[in-house]
Formats: structure tokens, sequence, C-alpha cells
């Protein structure tokens, strides 16, 4: 596991990532070493870990495939994940100098058909405002489903920390929905 302060690994989102610290050196070099998957755990504003007790972390984290990696010539590594989908957390024990985790997959509780179009149209018309106004295009797929299209408004808002957390934890894809578009409307696209 890789607990970080604000950071939220999406299913589907490639994140570059900057390794330093030598317990997650150490991390990086066996995950490279078997299948290459690892856990980014978020650790929540305002947690502090202290020699004797690590930081809690949100009970969901993001289960993520590194794609490419890059050994520095000092030992750090330059990373790039790829989200798979989230997990719940469970703390096991490690005989390792990082922090273990067992994951389940994340049971996230689907929305009728009928909703599930009705929100994916309105989070991709979200979602296309705020892409409109960046410099590199994006085309969204035509079958991207409301979980995707939710994920892509919370990534694109930036919202602060505590209510992503919020939302990134919640099961239900429509309260998810409902949550992102919500925050879309408050905070409209510059």
């Amino acid at each position: 596991m890789f607990p970080l302060g604000r950071v939220y690994l999406f299913p589907h989102q490639v994140m570059p990532l900057h390794v330093f610290e030598p317990r997650y050196r150490r991390m990086v070099e066996d995950l490279l070493d078997g299948q290459g998957r690892l856990v980014i755990a978020t650790v929540p504003d305002g947690s502090v870990e202290t020699p004797t007790t690590p930081a809690p972390v949100l009970p969901v984290g993001g289960f993520g495939e590194i794609l490419r990696h890059q050994r520095l010539p000092d030992g750090r590594f330059m990373l790039w994940v790829l989200g798979l989908c989230r997990v719940s957390l469970y703390e096991a024990a490690s005989d390792r100098p990082y922090r273990r985790v067992e994951c389940r997959r994340f049971h996230e509780i689907e929305s009728s058909a009928t909703e599930e179009a009705q929100l994916c149209a309105e989070l991709r018309a979200a979602a296309e405002a705020r892409i409109e106004q960046r410099e590199e295009k994006l085309e969204l797929p035509a079958d991207a489903t409301a979980a995707f299209l939710t994920d892509l408004v919370l990534q694109l808002l930036q919202l602060p920390s505590p209510d992503l957390a919020m939302a990134y934890i919640e099961p239900s894809i429509a309260k998810r929905a409902r949550f992102a578009l919500a925050k879309a409307r408050q905070l409209p696209p510059s």
C-alpha cells in the first residue's frame, strides 16, 4: 500500500508518481518483481503519522497497475500507474518496511437503466463543459457509464480533499453522480 495525502487513484486514470522514500523504493522493487499491482490509499486531511502510529487511510483505495517505470540513478522511481478499480482496504501484517493491506473489490450500487441514462446525459454535459476549457481536447467514449463519467467530473472539478473523499468512498453510483453534478453547478467552468 502506498498511502498519500490528497491523492485518489480513480479507475481508468493514469497517475504519475515520484517515489523517493526508501521504504517505498523497496515497495516498488518488490512490485516490479511481481505483477506490478499496488493500492494507492488516501490519508485524510489533518492526519498525522508518528514513529509508532501510522497515519490512518480511507477505507476505500485505488487498485492500480504500474504501466511504466523509470529508475533514476539515485534509486528514486518515476511511475505511471493505471487505476483498475476501487477496493475496500483491510490493514494486514507486514514483514516489509512499508504497510500492506488485503483488499476486496469495492461493491458499487448500480443505478436503474432509466436513471443511468439520465445521469449519463447530465454528466457528459458537465464533463464536456469543463473539457472545452482545456487546451487538450478529450473525446468521451459514446458508451461511457455513469460511474466513469462521475469519476471524470470529480477529477475535473478539483474539489477540496474532504469533498472528494466523501464522494470517492460512496458506494451508490447515483449518489456519487448527483453529488458531482451539484458541485459542477456550484463551480461553473472558468
